[in-house]
C-alpha cells in the first residue's frame, strides 16, 4: 500500500449551499466527516436566472445584488466550515439550475466525493432539490449522496459522526 502525498485530498464533501434550515445539519455533518478523514468541504452557490426577462437593466442589477449576497453569506459560511472542519473550504459560484449546476460541478472535479445535502423535516417533504437529486437523478451521479435530516442538533450530528 502506498502512501498518499500529504497535498492530494482524499474526500471532498460538496454542500449545496441555499436559505433553508437544513443547510445547518447538512454542513455539520460534512465538516465532521472531512475533519475525521483528513478531507475538505466544498460550497456551491447557486445563482438561478432571474424572471426579469423583458428589463435587462433591472435583471443585471438584480443578478449583481443577488452575486453580493452570496459572496457575503459564502463568507460567513467558510468561516464557520474552518472553525469546524479546521480548513478553509473550496468555494464555487455557478449561475443556471440548482440540480443542473450541482451535476455539472460533480462532473467537471474529480476530486468531489460525496454530495451532502440537508433534508426538510415539514410537512412539505425533504425538500425539492433532495427530492429531485435522490430520486430522479440519483443513477446519473458518479459519487454517493448523503441526505441529513435537518432537525437533527450539533450533540445529534457529532454522534454520529
Amino acid at each position: 500500500m502506498t502512501d498518499r502525498p500529504k497535498s492530494q485530498v482524499s474526500r471532498v464533501f460538496l454542500i449545496a449551499v441555499d436559505a433553508t434550515a437544513e443547510l445547518r445539519a447538512a454542513m455539520r455533518f460534512a465538516c465532521n466527516r472531512a475533519k475525521k478523514t483528513g478531507g475538505r468541504v466544498a460550497l456551491l452557490y447557486v445563482l438561478e436566472p432571474a424572471d426579469f426577462q423583458q428589463w435587462m437593466a433591472v435583471e443585471s442589477l438584480i443578478q449583481q445584488e443577488r452575486r453580493e449576497e452570496a459572496e457575503r453569506l459564502l463568507q460567513d459560511l467558510s468561516a464557520q466550515v474552518n472553525e469546524i472542519a479546521g480548513t478553509m473550504p473550496m468555494v464555487y459560484v455557478r449561475e443556471g439550475e440548482r440540480a443542473e449546476q450541482i451535476m455539472k460541478l460533480i462532473d467537471e472535479e474529480p476530486s468531489i466525493s460525496v454530495l451532502v445535502l440537508g433534508a426538510g423535516s415539514g410537512p412539505e417533504g425533504p425538500g425539492p432539490l433532495v427530492n429531485h437529486l435522490v430520486g430522479k437523478m440519483s443513477g446519473k451521479l458518479r459519487v454517493p449522496i448523503t441526505v441529513v435530516p435537518g432537525k437533527l442538533n450539533d450533540e445529534q450530528i457529532d454522534a454520529l459522526t
